[in-house]
Order: C-alpha cells, then sequence, then structure tokens
C-alpha cells in the first residue's frame, strides 16, 4: 500500500466510522429548550465523537494495513482468476 492508498483508505474508513458513531449517546431536546427542533440532539457532544471516531479508524486501518503488508490477501492474484488468500 503506498500512502496516496493509505490516505484514501484512511479518509473513507472514518466517514464510515462517523457515521456509526454519531448516533452514540443522544438524547432527544427538551421541548421547552430555547430553539427546540424535533429532531435536534440535546446534547451531540461532538468533539469526544470526532475522538472516538479517530482512534477507531486509527486502530482499524492499521490492522488493514499490516494484513495488505503482510501479503495475506492478494487482491492480484484474486483478480488474475486465483485465490484470495495466499497459501
Amino acid at each position: 500500500m503506498n500512502g496516496v492508498s493509505g490516505v484514501v483508505l484512511y479518509a473513507i474508513l472514518w466517514c464510515i466510522v462517523l457515521f456509526a458513531v454519531l448516533p452514540w449517546g443522544i438524547r432527544p431536546a427538551d421541548p421547552s429548550d430555547l430553539g427546540y427542533a424535533a429532531g435536534a440532539p440535546a446534547n451531540p457532544q461532538l468533539r469526544k465523537k470526532l475522538v472516538w471516531t479517530t482512534l477507531i479508524t486509527a486502530a482499524l486501518w492499521l490492522v488493514i494495513f499490516l494484513v495488505v503488508q503482510a501479503d495475506v490477501i492478494s487482491f492480484r492474484d484474486w483478480a488474475a482468476g486465483g485465490s484470495l488468500l495466499k497459501r
């Protein structure tokens, strides 16, 4: 995996993980709050969720990077009609 592939993979993973993390701990706002909107959360805690997203993505990226670097999975062989897993 070269540098550009690594950055692109990280960006894609980060977006996917962000959408998985966003609903964590959401509570609806109280209707008596100023500026109440029906679907708005009371306290979204975005900074905390961005930190969690970054940490989870880094761990996932590292696992994928190590699998690719160890050449456990060969997508080139698989595309050529061979097996996905190296033996």
